[in-house]
């Protein structure tokens, strides 16, 4: 398998997904041997082969695993690889090795980018006509790797992440008297941020208050669209959170307001779920399998956005739901490697 990341080093939802496998499959016996970065991997773990990636940008890092990933290769049944940044190393290691091919989409180009890069979006196209086997971690996702690229998947969702509560209450350490929305990611175009922002201005009620968590390159231009609209007297920047601190802000919160452009699946979802707190979302791979009362669904603009947070504070009660657990995910997952390589959960128990 190849990865970028490795819990506690994550970048993002891929690395977190990347880790349960590993440490599932282990746990289950499968020899299976996972290549990262060094820069990322944890330090004398059996299984992990970690390769210097040095300076540059990220296609040429990962071109520097595309050798070591390619010899690894040669003694496997299966690879697995990641999103499009495993297409070199994947299609190198397939060209070298008689080995089945397995990539997961976690999202596309058009998901991260408003303008996406063309040199991505290519090799997209190229990642799913080369690759053996298609893996989408929603519907959603499928759907789109179907639209853009033709290409069908197996959908294996993602597990559900929680969160740890202490108990510690940041709506009353941050003075906070109404209602508490929170948000927590990086600023980018992406994740929609300034239609939430927009929305506070749009809200009938002025007992809203936005704990904003996170940072990114749009902080300083969000913070002043804030104050243009006259709304930054109701938002708290409060940066980034550190993990522990995490399940306590979802926790205070009366709401978790999820408004990206575009969501394959949502693992903050499930954490603010997981504290027990209601979401106000936009169209999302988690909300496949999540009750209706879980999440209140809205479109990606300002006007939506304010008309869900006004019905999320109207509803009562917890939020009941089935967790997809990482377990499942695992089993799921060698299930599928196990069609692949035929009659065999013996062998695919081997590979």
């Amino acid at each position: 398998m190849l990865g970028w990341g490795f819990p506690p080093n994550v970048s993002g939802g891929l690395d977190t997904h990347v880790g349960e496998l590993f440490d599932g499959m282990r746990a289950r016996g499968l020899d299976v041997e996972l290549v990262l970065p060094a820069e990322y991997a944890p330090r004398d773990r059996e299984g992990i082969v970690a390769v210097p990636t040095g300076d540059g940008d990220i296609i040429t890092r990962v071109g520097r695993m595309s050798s070591t990933f390619a010899e690894r290769a040669a003694d496997a049944d299966l690879i697995h690889t990641h999103d499009w940044f495993g297409y070199g190393p994947g299609s190198r290691a397939a060209s070298n090795a008689d080995v089945e091919w397995v990539t997961t989409f976690h999202s596309l180009s058009n998901d991260r980018n408003v303008d996406p890069p063309k040199r991505e979006v290519e090799t997209e196209r190229r990642l799913v006509e080369r690759a053996d086997h298609l893996i989408a971690v929603s519907q959603l996702t499928a759907d789109e790797v179907r639209r853009q690229y033709g290409g069908d998947c197996r959908v294996i969702y993602n597990g559900f992440s929680e969160c740890e509560t202490t108990g510690r209450d940041y709506k009353a350490e941050l003075g906070i008297d109404g209602k508490m929305l929170f948000f927590v990611g990086r600023h980018t175009d992406q994740k929609g941020i300034s239609h939430l922002v927009y929305a506070l201005d749009k809200l009938r009620r002025d007992d809203v208050t936005l704990v904003m968590g996170g940072s990114g390159h749009l902080t300083d231009q969000l913070k002043r669209f804030a104050e243009l609209l006259g709304v930054d007297d109701r938002i708290e920047w409060v940066g980034y959170v550190p993990e522990e601190e995490l399940g306590d802000y979802y926790a205070s919160a009366d709401l978790f307001v999820s408004p990206s452009l575009a969501e394959p699946f949502g693992i903050t979802i499930t954490e603010a779920l997981s504290a027990g707190t209601r979401v106000v979302a936009t169209e999302s791979g988690v909300n496949e399998v999540l009750p209706d009362d879980c999440v209140v669904e809205v479109d990606p603009d300002s006007e939506s956005i304010a008309a869900g947070i006004e019905r999320g504070l109207d509803l009562e009660g917890t939020p009941e739901y089935e967790p997809i657990t990482w377990a499942e995910v695992v089993d799921e997952t060698v299930g599928f490697y196990e069609e692949i390589l035929g009659d065999g959960s013996q062998e695919a128990s081997g590979s």
